[in-house]
């Protein structure tokens, strides 16, 4: 069984692959919801666009830079919620807030989202592995105003 520092190495090797190459990093031509999110601490900056058909989230993408944290959480985040409905991309959302701010377990039902557990410990980085799911839930919720983490 893997120790604490090599999942933590690990952990950390998927944050840097998904910041290096992020999946799903595009304008959504097809997009009909779309939400921009802004982090004024550290200048995270990114659009979600999300293709919503028949209740589900049909496709996702999104745009924009970050530091490797916010990144990385977006792209995981699209990989996630493709198939999904508007109910179950926001208690996802819900899931993925509580464990990166160390209000719930360890994430194992989050699948590789659990990687950001570490963050809890982090506080100001926090608002970087969130940046990206706020603007969902905003985009989901027909949002017109960019979304701030402050």
């Amino acid at each position: 069984m893997a120790d604490v520092r090599e999942l933590r190495d690990l952990y950390q090797e998927l944050i840097l692959e998904h910041s290096k190459k992020p999946r799903n990093f595009r304008l959504l031509e097809s997009a009909n919801h779309k939400a921009e999110g802004f982090n004024p601490l550290c200048g995270d900056h990114f659009t979600v666009y999300l293709d919503v058909k028949d209740g589900a989230i049909h496709d996702v993408g999104f745009q924009g830079s970050g530091c490797a944290i916010s990144k990385a959480s977006a792209s995981m985040m699209t990989q996630m919620l493709k198939g999904k409905t508007a109910a179950e991309a926001d208690d996802i959302f819900t899931k993925f807030h509580d464990l990166v701010t160390g209000y719930a377990g360890d994430g194992q039902d989050l699948g590789k989202l659990a990687v950001f557990a570490g963050v809890s410990e982090f506080p100001l980085r926090v608002k970087c592995a969130t940046l990206a799911w706020h603007a969902l839930r905003a985009a989901l919720r027909g949002e017109e105003q960019a979304v701030s983490t402050e």
